[in-house]
């Protein structure tokens, strides 16, 4: 049944009650009744005209910067506001979350990028430990439409917004086991799904393998490094990231050989 159609249901404990231990410094969404005035509706995202309106105020912060790279960065604040409340349902809750771009709204902050979400009830309870279905409400009805979109918008890949997706879902996966609330069944389907080469059907899985995880040699830390660039590069005002793949690379001559093929 389309998530739209589903009846809301009342759970115990509430999402918001959740945002503890490792979620304590997140902001829970807004759950039910009258969005707040700034919100506005994801559906709109379907058309590009206004995906590009919506854009256009988080690209101010960077005049005449490498549009793959502002839409990605973008991307990230999005995708994150947008993990940590479904993962944190469907692991800790084993709840389904109306995310779909049909059914949610979103609040940005005075940048232009996802700051909070707003959703019209509480989820729907889920019933299955096949990683696909687990998670098919946020990828089939959000991550992969809107991931369409910004590609056609960028010129970037959309494998560069599914790596961002998929490091988000990695990272997330990870915080959230630490949670006094984890199910081990749920965990465990979500790390089937970013170990499934390919999908049902047999197409690539977008989400293989996202992030590749060792210890240095002569460290005791784990480091997490990104199988793809998030291309935050590509901007003056940023150097590489944390978990990027081409630490070490020199990203100035990079920066150069792009200027040059414009």
């Amino acid at each position: 049944m389309p998530s739209a159609l589903r009846q809301p249901q009342l759970f115990e404990p509430s999402l918001a009650a959740c945002y503890t231990e490792p979620l304590a410094n997140f902001t829970p969404p807004l759950i039910g009744g009258t969005p707040p005035l700034e919100a506005f509706k994801t559906a709109r995202w379907r058309d590009a005209g206004w995906l590009k309106e919506d854009l256009s105020r988080f690209a101010e912060q960077y005049p005449g910067g490498d549009q793959r790279a502002v839409v990605s960065i973008w991307s990230k604040w999005h995708l994150s506001a947008l993990t940590v409340p479904t993962l944190t349902a469907n692991l800790l809750l084993n709840r389904d979350l109306p995310v779909g771009l049909d059914d949610m709204q979103v609040i940005f902050n005075d940048k232009g990028a996802t700051s909070r979400l707003w959703l019209p009830h509480e989820g729907t309870p889920i019933s299955t430990q096949d990683p696909f279905e687990r998670f098919a409400t946020l990828i089939e009805q959000h991550w992969a439409p809107l991931i369409e979109q910004l590609a056609a918008i960028s010129g970037a890949a959309q494998r560069v917004f599914w790596s961002n997706a998929g490091g988000y879902l990695d990272f997330y996966v990870n915080a959230l086991g630490e949670h006094p609330l984890a199910n081990r069944q749920a965990f465990e389907a979500a790390k089937a799904l970013l170990e499934a080469r390919n999908l049902p059907n047999g197409k690539r899985n977008p989400l293989f393998q996202p992030v590749r995880h060792f210890t240095p040699k002569g460290s005791e830390e784990v480091k997490r490094v990104r199988k793809l660039c998030c291309l935050r590069y590509l901007l003056d005002e940023f150097d590489t990231c944390g978990n990027c793949p081409l630490e070490g690379c020199d990203l100035q001559a990079r920066k150069h050989a792009k200027q040059v093929a414009k």
